[in-house]
């Protein structure tokens, strides 16, 4: 499981620092992709065969599958660390999730989530209260 929240800056190659805590788990391989929240994220290999599997058992007929399915394995690449414990994250991956120089890496369970600070900085809650009624409200 990965968790936890890092700040990595993002060098003029598209390089970020993957967090050592995090790298035993992508050891057997990492794809990085577009994600739902303008963000991008690192999946281990066999989580990302697994969401891949199951994309690929939508129906074929249904136009918002033939989307979802476009756009995730267009936007997907495998990324391999290089001795310094970096990953390339492609232009088009960058673009989407508003990189720049900086990164806030974030453990989100099954994979690792990667945001531009702007965009990290507006998804928490504005206070105790609003978080503990986002968890009764999902049964937690």
């Amino acid at each position: 499981m990965f968790i936890g929240e890092y700040r990595h800056s993002v060098d003029a190659k598209g390089r970020v620092a993957i967090p050592a805590r995090f790298r035993l788990q992508l050891e057997e391989g990492a794809v990085v992709v577009r994600w739902v929240e303008g963000n991008a994220a690192i999946f281990p290999k066999a989580a990302f065969e697994a969401l891949a599997e199951k994309v690929a058992a939508l129906p074929i007929a249904n136009e918002q599958a033939r989307a979802v399915s476009r756009f995730l394995f267009s936007s997907a690449f495998e990324v391999e660390r290089d001795n310094q414990g970096r990953v390339v994250l492609p232009a088009a991956v960058r673009d989407w999730a508003g990189l720049g120089t900086e990164a806030v890496i974030v453990g989100a369970g099954e994979r690792v989530d990667i945001w531009a600070p702007d965009r990290w900085a507006a998804k928490g809650f504005a206070s105790p209260d609003e978080f503990a009624a986002a968890l009764n409200g999902l049964g937690l």
